[in-house]
């Protein structure tokens, strides 16, 4: 399987290491304090606590082990690079909803940093995805659950 490396900004890798740090010296000893005390209730193979504290540990490492691999793999995007002729990952654009004469104001971000709700979109989302690369007064589609969507640019800044 390729690796696939993940644009993200500056703060956006920040936050996932500091996350990344808190999983591992924080949340690993909690659980491992967990199994402990499971593990002195006596016979593990019925005992509830013991199989929950387990799966928690699975899903804990499963999380590390992602994280580190996209820290690995970060691309980050520093904003010289940002360019206010062109969308991109780190973008903040303003668009119209041309059918609903609607504006609203987005931030393109890389898949580990999206929040839609505070208006940070994945590049790998429909709305993302179709804007990256457009410029100002561009007008392009949208394929969402509702249908299609033509939406415009209005503005492009860092």
């Amino acid at each position: 399987m390729a690796i696939k490396k993940m644009r993200m900004s500056a703060e956006g890798l920040a936050n996932l290491e500091k996350e990344l740090e808190y999983l591992v010296t924080v949340r690993r000893a909690e659980v491992a304090q967990k199994l402990k005390e499971a593990r002195s209730f006596g016979d593990l193979s019925e005992n509830a606590e013991y199989d929950e504290a387990k799966n928690e540990q699975g899903i804990l490492e499963a999380r590390i082990q992602e994280m580190e691999q996209t820290i690995a793999n970060a691309i980050v995007v520093s904003e010289d690079e940002l360019s206010s002729d062109e969308v991109g990952v780190g973008s903040v654009v303003t668009l119209l909803d041309m059918e609903l004469d609607e504006e609203m104001t987005l931030q393109i971000v890389g898949s580990t940093e999206a929040d839609p709700e505070n208006n940070k979109i994945s590049d790998e989302s429909p709305i993302g995805m179709a804007v990256l690369k457009k410029h100002v007064d561009d007008v392009f589609e949208v394929e969402a659950p509702v249908g299609i969507i033509q939406m415009k640019v209005l503005s492009i800044s860092k």
